[in-house]
């Protein structure tokens, strides 16, 4: 009956509907009682979302090649890809910065009812050079498979996938995540070949790498910081510490782009990376 789904202007109006409802059932997730009720709507596998930490700016050993390789090989497997002109999110908040152009990127045939005033279909080409713009800009990726994408954009489930590219003040996924509930917690999770360390000896034990950490993952013992099991390995962590103590290391670019490939197939129908 309809060829496209809702166009931006209800998109927006119905973020602005929702946003309240959905910040108060992240933090309401991990309440007795009411998280009953509320975790049902985190459960996986209607809620996948892994970080790939592309920023410019995370600390790395020497060689080691930036992780946003892994999302640049992701996206040359896939055939259909559209970009939003804006990030819906840092948009409802009215950031008024350039990364408010870095909009999500949406993949999969269900694309093909994506409204045009959202944004337009892209090369791969195009597609890589919209990654490493948000890696530059200093975001952090996020491959998602959630059920609120294709409720608010009219498309079916699970031919879709999207990867957005999160800021820790705007951003719903990297948000209001510090008290969460249990599904809530499992539908954000670290691929195995990324890890995070920290170096006891150059760590100073300022905290900035606490308070900076979205999930609340890092802890301070005999005052040096040490990560914990509930990491996402998005790499912020790295970024924030001035001592630079914080390191991610990862599996090689092939280990990782299989463990993220498995991931997406367990969720998710995409030509190119179903099997």
């Amino acid at each position: 009956m309809f060829t496209y789904g809702p166009g931006k202007r209800m998109v927006r109006f119905m973020v602005r509907l929702s946003w309240p409802v959905i910040v108060a059932g992240k933090k309401w997730s991990a309440l007795p009682v009411l998280k009953r009720i509320i975790n049902p709507f985190f459960r996986r596998p209607f809620n996948e979302i892994t970080s790939v930490p592309i920023s410019a700016h995370i600390s790395l050993p020497d060689s080691v090649p930036l992780p946003r390789g892994i999302l640049e090989k992701l996206v040359s497997r896939i055939g259909e890809k559209f970009v939003l002109d804006e990030c819906i999110c840092r948009n409802h908040n009215r950031v008024t910065g350039p990364e408010r152009r870095i909009g999500c990127m949406a993949m999969g045939p269900a694309i093909r009812r994506m409204h045009p005033s959202h944004g337009r279909r892209v090369t791969t080409e195009e597609a890589i050079a919209h990654i490493r713009r948000a890696g530059e800009m200093g975001l952090i990726g996020n491959v998602a498979h959630v059920w609120i994408d294709p409720v608010g954009f009219w498309l079916s489930f699970r031919d879709l996938m999207f990867i957005c590219f999160c800021d820790d003040a705007n951003c719903m996924y990297r948000t209001h995540m510090k008290h969460r509930g249990p599904n809530l917690n499992g539908a954000y999770r670290r691929l195995p070949g990324i890890s995070v360390a920290v170096d006891a000896k150059k760590c100073d034990g300022c905290g900035l790498c606490v308070d900076s950490c979205f999930v609340a993952a890092i802890g301070m013992s005999d005052g040096r910081a040490v990560i914990g099991p509930d990491c996402k390995g998005c790499g912020r962590c790295s970024e924030t510490c001035p001592a630079r103590a914080i390191t991610v290391t990862l599996d090689s670019e092939e280990k990782l782009l299989a463990q993220l490939v498995e991931r997406i197939r367990e969720a998710a129908d995409i030509p190119g990376i179903s099997k």
